[in-house]
């Protein structure tokens, strides 16, 4: 714990982590990528609750929000750690979630133009348990 106190830059500490599942991996993923290029927000497109959930396990200071279709999934995830859950219609196709994600978080004044964050997603769009991507976009 004092090591990392003495570093700022050791933000998530991914020594000795190993993920069997694809889904995991990808949450990870996106951790030690918005850390990396000091991105403005982790967004993870969810049906389950999955993603944010293993997101959620590692301290990081960049804000997790994950966006899912599903109020009770929504209220779940109120409850993990550094995750912030929002309500989003995630069924349509992958480009069109995409974009409606980035329009959520800037009509939410999360993101501005310019600004870079992760998002992750699984294909086909609406099938839980199944993140298998992660993009890193910069708000146009």
């Amino acid at each position: 714990a004092a090591e990392a106190a003495e570093d700022p830059d050791r933000d998530a500490d991914f020594d000795g982590e190993t993920a069997g599942r694809i889904d995991q991996s990808v949450a990870m993923g996106a951790l030690f990528t918005a850390h990396h290029l000091g991105a403005k927000a982790i967004v993870a497109m969810t049906d389950s609750g999955s993603t944010a959930l293993w997101m959620s396990r590692h301290r990081i200071h960049i804000p997790i929000y994950a966006l899912t279709p599903k109020v009770a999934t929504q209220r779940r995830m109120a409850m993990f750690r550094n995750v912030r859950p929002l309500l989003m219609d995630t069924s349509a196709d992958r480009d069109t979630a995409l974009e409606q994600a980035e329009r959520h978080l800037k009509a939410r004044n999360i993101v501005q133009q310019g600004d870079l964050y992760v998002i992750t997603c699984g294909e086909p769009m609406g099938q839980p348990g199944g993140t298998n991507m992660l993009k890193i976009c910069r708000v146009r």
